[in-house]
């Protein structure tokens, strides 16, 4: 029997602030080991940017505002727990650190913490995302 599939739109943000001449990142950890960007699903009666910035808000604890889009990326997952195939589409903003802190991320992260750019595309668990924090970092440091 063939494995339903289904499409997933998720979006999330590069939440960047400069420390002095550094550039720094916030990365969130879901699960121990693991390092990846803030994001979820859009909501019915959301558009992607206003996702990104609750998503970011709720998994970081930071109030921060939409500069431009970076990318979208895509890929595929099976969700055991569903029985399902995904195809996940995230896009993903570059957002500047306006005020919050790091500690007052949702129950659904264990933590949230601020890298300097270049650690935190090293430590960032997904290729995917690596990419986008390359990216990001080059929009950051080429104006």
């Amino acid at each position: 029997m063939p494995v339903k599939t289904e499409k997933e739109v998720s979006a999330g943000g590069v939440v960047f602030r400069k420390e002095g001449v550094k550039i720094q990142f916030v990365l969130i950890s879901p699960k121990e080991n693991r390092w990846c960007l803030p994001k979820g699903l859009i909501g019915e009666k959301e558009n992607e940017e206003e996702a990104a910035l609750r998503e970011v808000r709720e998994e970081t604890g930071l109030k921060c505002r939409i500069l431009k889009k970076i990318d979208t990326i895509e890929y595929w997952y099976y969700a055991k727990e569903r029985g399902l195939r995904l195809h996940k589409f995230v896009h993903f903003f570059l957002m500047e650190y306006i005020e919050g802190s790091v500690e007052d991320h949702d129950w659904e992260v264990m933590e949230a913490k601020w890298f300097d750019a270049e650690d935190a595309i090293k430590i960032a668990s997904f290729e995917r995302e690596r990419e986008v924090l390359k990216k990001a970092l080059e929009m950051l440091t080429n104006t």
